[in-house]
């Protein structure tokens, strides 16, 4: 009975296949992106758009009598694995409501280089609509001879099509990674404030008008102003976005604005994490999928092709890592929504570790834990401190950080002036050789698990729970040692009074006030506990600690100079 059913279906498709005389010709043309520059170059022409129209034209006046009509479709500039094709997808369109019912192209590589689909269409698509499909180059006739369709030609073709579309896609993604790891630019519109080199189009060089916006840009997010605030900063005082900047100058833009031409929030998170403003080519973040899928997918950051001082920086790195930092805070902005609040991204909860949120009542403003404040009261507690009482604190908290960074540096200047300098700490050397002990220890136990598990002592649980344990604790120890080692080594080299860690702290002297860019650059966080002191967490701890490590070598001896 499946069989009848099978006979019967075919014979309901078949009645424009077997007595139509008379043909709808649809005649295809495509032209690649390669073929195109192939052709302007005067390399190879044969594959050009008026050359396939000549042919398709020339085969319907030969065959005049065959066909009643002709409809042209035209895909100039795209790859023949894209079946988003605009002019293939109203070919296949009018094959399905009966426009047509006649393909002819040139080659098969201009119908489909991927061969799933181009197999897809033509044994199975065309076959049950009664569509006539001729290839001329290959002598493919479905109508006239239908044996040519199923021939080995046919597939063989579509599979050398699919994998020259393959070996070129791969080529060319070889090609533009060599060029990314050898520090050349391959992108077509450079980033907001960068234009190619008029010499070597691999190579950027500041627009210095843009350069300005972009250095304005970081400016206001480092004194406090919010993205958003940013964007109505630059509106307001007619600043260009980039897209209506590059049109005003003559240059290209990928996407041309639809009638929004102001500057968002987007557009300034945009700018202010691009990497390549410091002066490193950082590329290969997207990428598209496949030779065959044309979607574009995002690259994760451990694999972008990065290469350091490629060209002249518009922001320092200090700076940009600055602002990386800040973005990543919970930066909540002020009802107005320009500026952000000075303690915003840097509280948190001495007990609970959640952020420590601002609070306002009618002439009050405070600071309360969010757990208690919004999850649960019987979490945490609610750390109450007042704006007022927090600025002072933080303010002398900084003040006395800046008091020790000046002492430190005149110790320090007496130290290097005098004619001999010690750079030898017994007492790190001892930390030292006694986590070497430790990491020896852990390592033999480590070693003679795999014994004892064989040998049937412990389970094979336990083996792997106890190699669990000592892989962490040999972390754990490597991790100190590196640490330490780095610090001796840092102290055998000696500490310049201009050290950043004091250089930092330093430019801060007689401050009377607290300022989000001041906080930006020497606080990591502040801790409120629960009877409302505070204990403020500044950067460059590890530096200062090791910068107190070469005083105390160099002071204990000697009590005729030290202070």
């Amino acid at each position: 009975m499946a069989r009848t059913k099978n006979r019967e279906y075919q014979q309901v498709l078949s009645p424009a296949y077997t007595f139509s005389r008379r043909w709808k010709m649809g005649g295809y043309i495509r032209l690649s992106k390669e073929d195109l520059k192939k052709a302007l170059n005067g390399k190879d022409d044969s594959n050009s758009v008026k050359n396939q129209r000549d042919l398709l034209n020339d085969f319907y006046r030969k065959y005049q009598e065959e066909f009643e009509s002709i409809t042209e479709y035209v895909d100039d500039g795209h790859t023949g694995t894209d079946s988003d094709r605009e002019a293939f997808q109203q070919l296949l369109a009018d094959v399905m409501s009966r426009k047509i019912d006649c393909v002819v192209v040139k080659d098969l590589s201009r119908f489909a280089r991927n061969y799933s689909d181009a197999g897809s269409l033509i044994d199975n698509l065309f076959v049950q609509m009664g569509v006539r499909f001729i290839s001329l180059a290959e002598n493919v006739d479905s109508y006239k001879d239908p044996d040519s369709v199923s021939s080995i030609i046919v597939p063989i073709t579509n599979v050398m099509n699919d994998q020259y579309c393959y070996q070129t896609s791969k080529k060319i993604r070889q090609v533009f990674d060599y060029k990314r790891r050898n520090g050349q630019y391959i992108g077509s519109n450079p980033p907001f404030g960068y234009v190619k080199d008029a010499k070597d189009r691999h190579h950027l060089v500041i627009d210095l008008d843009a350069a300005e916006i972009v250095r304005l840009i970081f400016s206001l997010l480092l004194k406090g102003t919010s993205k958003r605030g940013i964007s109505f900063y630059l509106n307001e005082h007619g600043i260009p976005s980039p897209s209506v900047y590059k049109l005003e100058k003559g240059m290209t833009v990928s996407n041309k604005p639809d009638g929004n031409t102001l500057w968002s929030g987007r557009m300034i998170h945009t700018i202010l994490t691009n990497p390549m403003y410091t002066g490193d080519l950082v590329q290969g973040r997207f990428r598209v999928k496949s030779y065959k899928v044309h979607q574009i997918e995002t690259v994760p950051e451990e694999e972008w092709v990065r290469v350091a001082d490629t060209h002249e920086a518009i922001i320092d790195k200090a700076t940009f890592e600055k602002v990386q930092e800040l973005l990543l805070r919970d930066t909540r902005t002020s009802p107005q929504g320009r500026t952000v609040h000075l303690f915003s991204g840097f509280l948190k909860c001495a007990d609970c570790g959640r952020a420590v949120t601002r609070c306002s009542g009618k002439n009050n403003v405070y600071y309360a834990c969010a757990t208690y404040k919004s999850r649960s009261r019987n979490a945490c507690t609610m750390h109450s401190i007042s704006h007022a009482r927090l600025e002072a604190a933080v303010l002398y908290a900084i003040r006395q950080q800046v008091h020790l960074a000046v002492s430190y540096s005149e110790v320090i200047a007496q130290i290097n002036s005098a004619p001999i300098k010690k750079n030898q700490s017994f007492r790190l050397d001892d930390t030292i050789h006694a986590k070497e002990r430790e990491l020896a220890k852990v390592t033999r136990y480590k070693q003679s698990l795999y014994q004892d598990w064989k040998d049937g002592e412990i389970t094979q649980q336990e083996y792997r729970d106890m190699k669990a344990t000592y892989d962490r604790q040999i972390n754990e120890v490597s991790d100190v040692l590196a640490r330490l080692t780095a610090e001796r080594a840092e102290l055998a080299n000696g500490v310049d009074k201009e050290h950043p860690a004091l250089v930092a702290f330093k430019k801060y002297q007689n401050i009377d006030a607290l300022s989000r860019e001041l906080l930006i650059e020497l606080v990591d966080h502040i801790k409120v506990y629960e009877n409302g002191n505070i204990s403020v967490k500044f950067k460059f701890a590890d530096q200062l600690r090791r910068i107190a490590e070469y005083i105390d070598v160099n002071t204990a001896e000697s009590p005729a100079w030290a202070v």
